[in-house]
Order: C-alpha cells, then structure tokens, then sequence
C-alpha cells in the first residue's frame, strides 16, 4: 500500500479538467493575432479569464496570468519596489521562499522589516503596526502558511492597513480550495494564486491587482496582459486554471470537511497508538489540509527515509528547497534554533485520500517508533 500525503507540495492534474482542455486544443491561435483564429483565441483567453476573476470576486481586468506562484509574488513585490525610490516594506519570517528569498534580496537596497511568528505559527497584528512608516509601501503576509497550515490574521491586518497608503498583499495559494477567497472581504491590493496546488498543471499561476493600482512590469516585451507581463498567454492552461478554480470553489466545503476528518482521525490514531508528537502551531488556527508534527524522538531525515520505504510519501517542509533536508525556517523562527525543525514533518492531506490512508500513515508511524524504542 503506497500513500501520498504530500499535497501542500502539488496535487495530481484532474484528468476531467485536461479531458475538457484537450478537448478545446483546436483554438490554438495567438490572442494577440488580429485574424479570425487568433480572434477565436482571445475569446477564449477572456473567457476564463472572467471565470477566474469570478471565483475571487474579482474583475477580470485584474487578473494578470503568470508562470506559476512564484512568478506572481516576484511580480507583486519587484513590481511595487521599483516604483518607489526609497520603500520600507514588511513581511514575515515565515513565508513561502518566492516572498522572503525575494524580499531578503531587495533588504541589500531597500528598508523591508521581516517580523516574527509566535509558537502559535502566527504574527501579532500590535507587532506590524509598530513597524509601520510613513514610506511603508507594501505588506506582504500569506493566508495559510505552506509549512504549518496556520491562518494569518489578514482580516485584521486589512483593517489596519485601511487608513495607511501600504498596499496589502495576499500569498494565498494554501488557502483557495480550502477556505473560502474573496479579495473585496480580505481588502487585498494584490493576491497570488497556483494551479498545481488545486488539482491543475503546474506552470500556471495568477496575479490579482486591484485596479488603479500601479506595478512595474517584470517581464518586458509586447503589451500582453494590459502591458503587466509580455508573452504569448497560454489559452490552454489558462483554460485548465479556470476550470480548476471552479471545481475547488464549487467543492470547497465538502473538500475541507473531508480534510479535517483526516487529519483528526490521524492525530486520534497517534494518541491510541502512544507514538510522542506534538502539533507545531496552534491546530486549532490551521487550515484544513495542512498538519506539521514534531516528533521528539527522531530525526525527520530518517522518517522521510523510512516513510518513502514504506510507500509513504510524505515531506519535512517546503518543497522549494532543491529537494534537500534542511531545518525549516518557518518552524525555527516559531520555537528558535534548528533543534525542533530538525525533528519535525509536514503531513498535507487531500479529499481524494481515504481514511486506511491515514492509518496507515499512524501505524507505519507506531512500527517506527517501537523499533527506535527498542521495543521490537
């Protein structure tokens, strides 16, 4: 029995989705072409472009198609540094590496704060507005952080942000398909979006920018996406992430409630069978999906090594860092030092899983640990 539980890392395509895709491939013009077939493509392009803006209540105009997430927090952050000679901008230490690798390059020739999370896997609202300047351009915090599924207080943060000219901008890949993305209800100035995170092909991605907000673009060239990225906009998977983003939304309450059934059957499981553990973060502020567990009485290398053996396939973090094991920076910077992080594992469940899955996972998980203990 093999069990994939490594979701917050990418999701398998819907093969419903690429069948309806596939399906579509004929209009296959440029968007940009002024003849009938790239006439046909544009409508096309525009179309789901609506579908997309629709499922964030949002307008289609802005809507910025990209690469993927990464693409679209370089274009929401580079894209406001460069229109400001001197900006402080904030972040937090426990961002996804597309936010803090980027904003940690920029801190070379920019003022940018980074603040801290408690042991809660949260930042304190009374911590960002100390940390506020006249000059504080932008505020980049993320929804539901990808290491600990723990929920930003990004509501509050809006209300803060209200009487302040700092644009507010929203990672919110974890989020979408899991609860419930409205930028007008967040008061997000920007929001980040990927498909391979909701069951479509990686590649694709969204940038959410509220209108008469100004960005510089990153990517330069001809005049796609009202002059905000250049290049050949790719219909077909535009076309996959509209779909995505329906069938998430549409399913999003039974998706969740299938999640947290897992994940609170896995922890009930672990408790009965004794394995030592505890949750980092506060489970009651995560999101449905995600859980990040500290086992004090083994190395997270070796649980990998010995989970994968077992046809578990799990990870200790994000898995933007080459494929390697490294201490996470989102666990070190909620508890201090490498010690914990170097302990702990991420377990990021799907509605597509079953509930033998997650007891496989505890059992595997309690063969471990009894072999560790000595007492096997």
């Amino acid at each position: 029995m093999s069990v994939y539980v490594d979701y917050a890392s990418t999701t398998p395509v819907d093969k419903e989705i690429m069948n309806e895709v596939m399906a579509n491939a004929d209009v296959f013009g440029n968007p940009s072409s002024i003849h009938r077939v790239g006439k046909d493509a544009k409508a096309k392009l525009q179309a789901h472009r609506a579908r997309i803006a629709k499922s964030i209540n949002a307008k289609p105009k802005e809507i910025i198609i990209t690469s993927g997430a990464t693409e679209a927090n370089n274009l929401a952050i580079k894209g406001t540094a460069d229109r400001h000679e001197k900006p402080h901008m904030i972040t937090t230490d426990i961002e996804h590496a597309s936010v803090r690798t980027t904003y940690q390059n920029l801190s070379e020739d920019y003022d940018v704060t980074f603040l801290k999370a408690s042991e809660n896997g949260l930042i304190d609202v009374e911590d960002l507005k100390k940390n506020l300047k006249s000059n504080t351009v932008l505020v980049s915090i993320m929804f539901v952080n990808n290491e600990t599924g723990s929920i930003q207080p990004v509501f509050e943060i809006a209300k803060v942000l209200k009487d302040h000219p700092a644009l507010l901008h929203i990672d919110a890949v974890q989020a979408f398909g899991h609860m419930e993305v409205d930028v007008e209800a967040l008061g997000a100035d920007m929001l980040t979006l990927s498909g391979h995170k909701i069951y479509g092909p990686k590649g694709i991605g969204m940038l959410y920018l509220r209108e008469g907000t100004k960005l510089s673009a990153q990517i330069t060239g001809g005049s796609h996406e009202l002059s905000r990225r250049a290049g050949t906009e790719n219909t077909m998977w535009v076309e996959a992430l509209s779909l995505a983003m329906e069938k998430a939304d549409y399913e999003r309450s039974k998706r969740s409630l299938k999640e947290m059934q897992l994940k609170e059957r896995f922890l009930n499981e672990l408790t009965a069978k004794e394995v030592p553990f505890e949750v980092n973060g506060d489970v009651n502020r995560q999101s449905s999906h995600i859980l990040n567990l500290y086992f004090p009485w083994s190395d997270a290398e070796f649980l990998l090594t010995a989970f994968d053996m077992a046809g578990i396939y799990v990870s200790a973090g994000s898995a933007c860092n080459a494929g390697t094991v490294q201490p996470s920076h989102v666990i070190q910077s909620m508890y201090g030092g490498e010690e914990r992080a170097l302990k702990s594992v991420r377990f990021s469940f799907s509605h597509l899983m079953e509930a033998d899955d997650v007891l496989e996972i505890a059992q595997q998980l309690h063969v471990i640990y009894e072999r560790l203990s000595g007492n096997q």
